[in-house]
């Protein structure tokens, strides 16, 4: 990842198709595109490749998850629980509908654990989102005996994981909804870009009205379109899905390197005894985009990250002290900073994360290194890297 590294002539072709028809929008404008509907397209192809039965391509992973929510009816008060090690989208999404996000602990899948989303859920759960990090799942049969129990949603965020399977299915396809990013670092891309996935009929022809102002899209006369409800603009253009098209094309081109990549690199840091792997539950695949492993202290892991990068290997992550994935740096939820105010709702529900107790995800967190796996590099500098990487890292061990 990402897939931008290997822009071609597919990606080329499929955007001067919509330059030369010189619609930019999803919508409308029927003669003059030249038979090109390329966010359609995108959205068949996308279907086939998840096994679902729906797909609606939206402007970003993050409008696929506020999108997703909302056509599942997720509101005001409803609570959403999801793992402490995310993207902050994730409870971006759940904050703007009003929702409440429920953070719970990871386990050694740097996910979530289902022992802890067990004892999260309360009578005002609504929904579980299992958000698949750096390319690996969770126990998702387990998350799925608590949905089922309790009669709750499950919503993968998948938006890392795109290519990755469980139990043979793909990522994303599993719960009753999913949601993938193809923003410019996904493994494929749209520039900006995302989608949701599902197999209900009703949530699909909720979703595609949401995210277009509530637009029921029946006929071809768009002034005449009824808004069956309230709705926002979550649209993606053609621009954009004219890359995701061919980038989608080209998914298993891109998941080969990846698996070829990260497999050279995890033999060569097999060979370190302290290093630990994290764990990939039973049935489940990768989609290598990411390499993630433990070292036996939060000392030594500090250590080696800041070795790793003094010696000029990049792209090796300390989610521990990212500002972006991990809560300990999420100012903005945990002293609750906002534009606006916050509905009394809202502030009278969510929890004080400013004094919550994560421990047990700062113990797998503080010890993780999570390694990029690029598609430009050959196999000889992937081996090269690899090398490198163990020497720096058994100089401190």
């Amino acid at each position: 990842m990402p897939g931008f590294e290997l822009f071609g002539d597919k990606e080329k072709k499929q955007v001067q198709d919509v330059l030369d028809s010189g619609v930019l929008m999803r919508y409308g404008f029927d003669g003059m595109r030249n038979g090109h509907w390329k966010t359609k397209e995108l959205e068949v192809a996308l279907a086939s490749r998840m096994q679902s039965q729906y797909a609606h391509a939206v402007s970003s992973g993050t409008a696929a998850l506020t999108v997703a929510l909302s056509s599942a009816g997720v509101g005001a008060g409803d609570e959403v629980i999801l793992p402490t090690f995310t993207f902050v989208a994730s409870f971006e999404s759940i904050l703007a509908l009003g929702a409440i996000p429920i953070l719970v602990d990871i386990d050694d899948t740097l996910t979530l654990d289902p022992k802890a989303v067990e004892k999260a859920v309360t009578e005002r759960t609504k929904v579980v989102m299992p958000v698949h990090m750096c390319g690996s799942m969770a126990d998702l049969n387990a998350l799925q005996q608590i949905c089922d129990q309790h009669g709750l949603l499950l919503l993968e965020d998948a938006c890392q994981a795109i290519g990755g399977s469980y139990h043979g299915k793909p990522l994303g396809s599993i719960g009753d909804l999913g949601c993938f990013s193809f923003d410019y670092v996904k493994t494929i891309t749209c520039g900006e870009g995302g989608a949701v996935i599902t197999n209900s009929e009703t949530y699909y022809e909720n979703a595609h009205k949401y995210s277009d102002h509530g637009h029921d899209h029946i006929g071809n006369d768009r002034g005449a379109e009824a808004h069956p409800f309230l709705g926002y603009n979550f649209r993606i253009s053609e621009l954009n899905a004219a890359v995701g098209l061919a980038q989608l094309s080209r998914l298993d081109e891109f998941l080969a390197i990846q698996k070829r990549n990260y497999t050279i690199l995890r033999e060569s840091l097999s060979e370190i005894p302290e290093i630990r792997f994290r764990r990939v539950p039973e049935g489940g695949e990768e989609n290598y985009s990411f390499l993630s492993f433990f070292l036996p202290s939060e000392e030594l892991t500090q250590k080696a990250h800041q070795a790793l990068g003094a010696n000029g290997i990049d792209g090796c992550f300390y989610w521990y002290n990212n500002n972006w994935h991990y809560y300990k740096k999420w100012e903005h939820l945990t002293q609750l900073k906002s534009l606006g105010k916050l509905p009394q709702e809202i502030l009278d529900s969510l929890p004080d994360y400013s004094q919550a107790d994560f421990s047990a995800s700062d113990k797998w967190m503080g010890r993780t290194i999570s390694c990029l796996i690029k598609l430009g590099w050959s196999k000889e500098e992937m081996k090269l890297r690899a090398q490198k990487m163990v020497s720096t890292i058994q100089e401190l061990v």
